[in-house]
């Protein structure tokens, strides 16, 4: 559900479509999510979703390609400019927006109208939240003003602050980061799972991993438990990068009917792709 092409970060070599593809190969990972990154606090060099349709566009059997628009982007025509421009990305392929990562509230009213576009036009969301991107608060109450005021919006959280709040005890310094210890039963995401059928989890990266591993029987069961609402993800962007989520899988032993739901049913069903 997560990874990038391109040069992301200014240390590291940039990752070619077809090395993703031999890396995906290497894995068993039939397909994957190919996200841009537009907004300046999201990476060293931006990816626009031109840039991502382009590298996509031989291989949309294998690389399912993403659009991004920063709330802070001038635009005209209000709520129907911003359909119109997700409408022109939507038809040469992009089917979903994110990687959502720019340096504002998650409850802003530009990204308020984001959300809105994205509802009407039906592109799921994926989104980064931590104390620099997408901010908000413990117990995510500006996320939840989100999601309840766009029903239409499919959201899928990703990042720091979205894995910490996992746990009911989260601090704010701990969304800036990964958390250890024990996990305290009634944190947000389960919270927000059980009142609200428009918000997802995309369970990649470091922050994604720590949150199942910290308490890891505690996170074994949440996967089972939100096993209609999470979607397995790495975050994959450079050659070499180490990726925690295949040993952490595989010692987890999850139920084959979710194992299906978690690596593959879940992210096919709320991107349309049969």
């Amino acid at each position: 559900m997560h990874t990038h092409v391109g040069q992301t970060w200014n240390k590291g070599a940039p990752l070619t479509a077809e090395a993703l593809l031999r890396w995906m190969d290497a894995h068993d990972i039939a397909q994957a999510v190919v996200l841009p990154l537009i907004s300046p606090e999201s990476s060293s060099y931006p990816l626009t979703p031109d840039f991502v349709l382009a590298q996509t566009a031989p291989h949309r059997d294998r690389l399912i390609p993403f659009c991004s628009i920063d709330p802070r982007t001038s635009y005209r025509g209000g709520h129907k400019g911003l359909v119109e421009m997700l409408s022109i990305y939507q038809d040469a392929g992009a089917k979903g927006f994110g990687e959502h990562k720019p340096g504002v509230a998650i409850d802003d009213p530009r990204n308020m109208a984001i959300y809105a576009a994205c509802g009407e036009v039906g592109l799921p969301l994926l989104f980064h939240l931590d104390n620099q991107r997408n901010t908000d608060k413990p117990g995510l109450p500006g996320l939840e003003k989100a999601i309840a005021a766009h029903p239409d919006c499919t959201f899928i959280g990703h990042g720091p602050g979205w894995w910490a709040s996992i746990s009911a005890d989260a601090t704010q310094a701990e969304m800036g980061g990964y958390p250890k210890g024990k996990t305290a039963a009634g944190g947000a995401i389960d919270r927000l799972m059980e009142k609200y059928p428009n918000i997802y989890g995309d369970v990649s990266a470091g922050s994604g991993a720590n949150s199942v591993s910290r308490d890891i029987e505690f996170g074994r069961e949440f996967l089972i438990r939100r096993a209609d609402r999470l979607m397995f993800g790495t975050d994959f962007l450079a050659p070499g990068q180490p990726v925690p989520q295949f040993d952490l899988y595989d010692r987890l032993d999850l139920p084959a009917d979710v194992q299906e739901k978690f690596f593959r049913a879940n992210a096919r069903r709320i991107l349309g792709l049969g």
